[in-house]
Parts: structure tokens; C-alpha cells; sequence
């Protein structure tokens, strides 16, 4: 009885809480009339608002070279949010990108939020098929 009472607290000792983060989903990229859609789903667990997050990203093709840069703005995301936000990239054929990489935060504004936090606490997952990271 007391060895399980032992391993009961030494498990709970270890669970420390999540690091804040800013979790960016590449969850679809499908063609549109303007060129290709990008669905992104965004989740704010950084423990506050950010009244502005637009992050700049390259595409590159289907040869590894960039073919794009362009900022997409996120907008408000309230903390403890999630979020799906599309964006219509005009000219850009889906087939052809191969990858999306954060370049850098092109804005990360919020009360309480270093400007660095929206980049360095950015964690980034892909369901599109396409290769996505910083």
C-alpha cells in the first residue's frame, strides 16, 4: 500500500504544465478561383490576448526553390482560443508547393506579449500534406 502511494506522488511531481505556446496548423491547402486556399487552424495558449499575430511565410515549389513571400495576418486571437482562418494566395497552383515556412512574425501584439513570443513560442503541425515548420 504505501510503494502505490510512493509511485502516486513521484507521478504527479514530474507533470509539470504545458510551456505557453502559440500552436499553428497547416490543416488544409485546396484550390479556389483566386489560386489555392490555406486553411489554418491557430490555438492561443500563450495566457494572453494577442490583438495582432501575422507572421510572413515563404512557399516553395515543387523543385524546393521559394517561389513566394507574403504575410498573413491572423488578426485578434483571444488567449485560450482556437481558431480557423483561411487565406487565398492569388497565382498559387497547390499542387506545386512542397513546403511552407515561417519566415519570421511579422507582428505579434498583445498586452503583456514581447514582441519575440509570437516566433518563439510558435509550435507548428501539419494535416495538409505539405511540409510546414520555422
Amino acid at each position: 500500500m504505501v510503494v502505490l502511494l510512493a509511485a502516486a506522488g513521484s507521478a504527479g511531481a514530474q507533470s509539470a504544465p504545458p510551456a505557453p505556446a502559440l500552436v499553428l496548423e497547416l490543416n488544409a491547402a485546396q484550390p479556389s478561383d483566386k489560386g489555392c486556399r490555406f486553411t489554418f487552424v491557430v490555438t492561443n495558449n500563450l495566457g494572453a490576448e494577442l490583438s495582432k499575430a501575422a507572421f510572413e511565410i515563404a512557399l516553395f515549389n515543387d523543385a524546393g526553390v521559394v517561389d513566394r513571400l507574403t504575410v498573413l495576418d491572423f488578426k485578434e486571437l483571444p488567449a485560450g482560443k482556437t481558431k480557423v482562418t483561411r487565406f487565398d494566395l492569388s497565382g498559387t497552383d497547390c499542387t506545386k508547393v512542397s513546403r511552407v515556412l515561417i519566415n519570421q512574425a511579422a507582428d505579434c501584439t498583445g498586452p503583456g506579449i514581447a514582441s519575440a513570443a509570437c516566433l518563439k513560442s510558435l509550435r507548428t503541425e501539419s494535416k495538409s500534406g505539405i511540409a510546414f515548420g520555422i
